[in-house]
């Protein structure tokens, strides 16, 4: 019996013998044709590869860019003043020498909007920020504590949210006067509402989560569930909602401005140039084109890098 399993087996040994050239060498140049693994991203890396393919928000955040630089420092280095009047050339059109031209007081446009540019957009991103971080906070303890916590701080919510937002504007510039710190606040006082009945959903709907229930269970305390955990994972909806806040308090400072309740004169915004120039529009257009073109472009950057980054955070929209 033993001999004839060993024939078998030498049998089987002499099946399996191949001729020396059964196998090449495969060519280096195709080693890795079928390696299909992509380069590990990180969670804002895959935000910014996908931001990068919506041109126009990428054309935006490079205007916007370009107007803050400028906004910075040519006012800074240019021998012209924003309140420097020159009452022997005045309403002169646009020329080398002052490229925007000059108001009614012979004041320099194009330094004007640039030093206006200073203002609202530091008025903007401040306001964002300020929303931000009040909406954050307010939000996501109203949708982590619940009960009656989150009844009481809900109800004060709604009663901010429903006086008209002109009526704290008059009062405050009443008590404050008319400065950028009026403005500012008259514009956070109502604005982060939104915001943070948009935190308090999320944070509702995460904190019922496995991971959360994870975090909970191994010993995770209450602040580092609510902002390391549940509010990380809601940062896109509210990256969004904050970029989407800037072009609206820009108008609103603007606005405010150009009504005669904003920033008061010497100092100049967009919208006092606006207010200035309505007096002589029928005879000088250009001069409330100026302020109005930075308003309208501006605004319409920043809702095109809203809209690019709503795509880019949003996986459902791409």
């Amino acid at each position: 019996m033993s001999e004839m399993v060993e024939n078998v087996k030498l049998e089987d040994n002499t099946n399996l013998e191949l001729p020396e050239n059964a196998f090449e060498k495969l060519p280096e140049d195709e080693k890795n044709n079928e390696f299909i693994a992509m380069k590990s991203r990180s969670y804002f890396q895959d935000v910014w590869f996908q931001f990068k393919k919506n041109k126009l928000a990428v054309v935006s955040l490079v205007f916007i860019i370009i107007m803050i630089l400028a906004a910075i420092f040519i006012p800074m280095f240019s021998r012209y003043s924003y309140d420097a009047q020159d009452l022997s050339n005045t309403n002169v059109g646009p020329c080398l020498d002052h490229w925007f031209g000059t108001d009614k007081f012979g004041r320099d446009i194009f330094i004007r909007v640039m030093y206006g540019a200073r203002i609202s957009l530091s008025v903007g991103f401040a306001a964002a920020a300020i929303n931000l971080v009040i909406g954050i906070i307010w939000g996501g303890l109203c949708g982590y504590i619940g009960g009656n916590f989150d009844m009481i701080l809900m109800r004060i919510v709604d009663i901010i949210y429903s006086v008209p937002t002109l009526l704290y504007v008059i009062l405050i510039m009443l008590i404050f006067g008319s400065n950028i710190f009026s403005v500012l606040l008259a514009i956070c006082i109502s604005s982060w509402v939104g915001l943070a009945r948009q935190v308090r959903a999320q944070v509702m709907a995460q904190k019922e989560q496995e991971y959360a229930l994870a975090a909970r269970v191994i010993g995770a305390s209450d602040t580092r569930i609510l902002f390391k955990h549940l509010v990380k994972n809601s940062i896109g909806p509210i990256i969004v909602n904050t970029t989407l806040m800037v072009p609206n308090a820009i108008f609103t400072e603007a606005f405010l401005s150009f009504v005669g309740i904003g920033i008061s004169i010497p100092m100049a915004s967009w919208g006092t140039m606006a207010n200035d120039a309505r007096a002589i529009m029928m005879t000088q257009p250009l001069q409330m084109v100026w302020p109005v073109m930075a308003i309208c472009l501006t605004m319409l950057a920043l809702n095109f890098i809203g809209d690019g980054l709503n795509q880019a955070l949003d996986p459902k929209k791409r």
